[in-house]
């Protein structure tokens, strides 16, 4: 173990997961690529856990920063702030939400944080529906709201929590039947469930799952959720914090794929629209947004540094189309990577749009998770140089494949045989 790992252990918790047998120290990047201090060169595909969404060292945004930074950093939300504005006024504009107004945090669940608060405000109602396998966060009432087991340190929360189907298609109750008749399903779930309780503020949903191993819906779920919700007053929060931005492909949003009954009332947001600045935030309707009735301020959220490296960082991102580059990249990385799992019997399922990939992984001849699986290969495509990350929920396993949007056909090429070898080397 080396000395910074040993001193990391000696004042950090000791749940504060490092990746790898030999945990990684990186100092510095460019483009999709990171360099580790023994000076080592790794493609990256998991971009600080989806957060270096454009690239590494984008010069748009050094500049960006640098050139804030040697103005003001930061002055609170007490005072007018120009960046600030200007960046809400983008985002509203690519919303989708009518009359938009925008929340700015630090963090994704700082803004799931806030979303809550304001869906239980507006309601008056503490009940909240979320998604079996879901991730929000580790505040206390995100916590609260996360179906995940393996990130839910405490069963204690404000909130009472009621967890729906649909999140993961092909495993369940509801797995073998086919996308009509799982919608279906999932709906008569939801309108049961409705009968037995208080009216709820909201549910929350991630559109792709991510901590739970990029496991979706069958396009339109939330959709016909919404119909339902909407019988009741309840509200739809949209957890965009991994999906946002182009990330998907085929839309900017993940809840477009769920659109037919329009968009959701509060939308969150963060990790890759501050490319590695810490910046999140909520989007809601002004009715929702401005109903709490007490003082509310933020000292961090939207300060003028992180909001300068959103703002250049979203330009950039329309300007070079990259949510069109995810889909034709991650297109091609989707299908070669189904090429190879369809020759290796521990691989269940390769799932994803654009460049956000899962690879579900089984001990062969069983549907039984293999995590051991998982940390191996995690670990072969290190020493072939290559990063990724891996999730997953009850009884699941998954490698998680995330990369810049800027994304190249070469570089996906790379990857792709660099995660082949360490899938065969299992």
């Amino acid at each position: 173990m080396n000395d910074l790992s040993t001193r990391h252990r000696k004042v950090l918790p000791d749940w504060l997961a490092l990746y790898y047998d030999e945990p990684l120290e990186i100092t510095h990047g460019e483009g999709r690529h990171v360099w580790d201090s023994a000076g080592n060169r790794y493609l990256d595909f998991f971009g600080g856990i989806l957060t270096t969404m454009t690239a590494h060292a984008l010069p748009e945004v050094t500049k960006a920063v640098s050139e804030q930074a040697g103005r003001i950093i930061h002055s609170s939300t007490l005072y007018l702030n120009r960046p600030m504005v200007e960046l809400a006024e983008r985002i509203a504009q690519v919303s989708g939400i009518p009359d938009a107004r925008v929340f700015f945090t630090t963090s994704g669940t700082e803004a799931n944080d806030t979303a809550l608060l304001l869906a239980t405000a507006y309601r008056r109602s503490n009940t909240v529906l979320a998604m079996r396998n879901s991730y929000h966060g580790r505040s206390f009432s995100t916590v609260g709201v996360t179906g995940n087991r393996s990130w839910s340190p405490t069963s204690l929360s404000p909130l009472q929590t009621l967890y729906v189907h649909g999140g993961v298609r092909t495993r369940g109750p509801f797995a073998h039947l086919d996308d009509r008749a799982f919608v279906d399903a999932c709906v008569a779930d939801l309108r049961d469930i409705l009968g037995h309780t208080r009216p709820p503020a909201a549910l929350i949903a991630e559109p792709v799952q991510g901590v739970g191993g990029f496991t979706s819906p069958p396009d339109g779920l939330y959709a016909a959720f919404r119909e339902v919700l909407r019988e009741h007053d309840v509200l739809w929060i949209a957890d965009e914090v991994q999906t946002g931005w182009g990330r998907t492909g085929e839309h900017f949003w993940g809840w477009q794929a769920h659109a037919r009954s329009g968009p959701p009332d509060l939308v969150t947001f963060a990790k890759g629209i501050g490319n590695g600045m810490s910046v999140g935030g909520v989007i809601a309707r002004a009715e929702i947004m401005n109903c709490l009735d007490a003082n509310s301020i933020s000292t961090f959220g939207g300060t003028q540094v992180t909001m300068a490296a959103g703002l250049a960082n979203l330009t950039y991102l329309l300007e070079h189309d990259l949510q069109g580059n995810a889909r034709r990249v991650g297109g091609l990385l989707i299908e070669r990577l189904r090429a190879v799992a369809a020759q290796l019997p521990g691989v269940r399922e390769v799932r994803g749009r654009g460049l956000m990939i899962g690879i579900e992984l089984v001990k062969p001849g069983t549907d039984e998770a293999d995590p051991r699986a998982a940390a191996t290969v995690l670990e072969a495509a290190r020493e072939g140089g290559l990063l990724i990350g891996k999730g997953g929920g009850h009884d699941t396993s998954a490698l998680r494949v995330a990369p810049p949007l800027s994304l190249t056909v070469a570089e996906a090429e790379e990857g792709a045989a660099i995660l082949e070898r360490a899938l065969r080397s299992v």
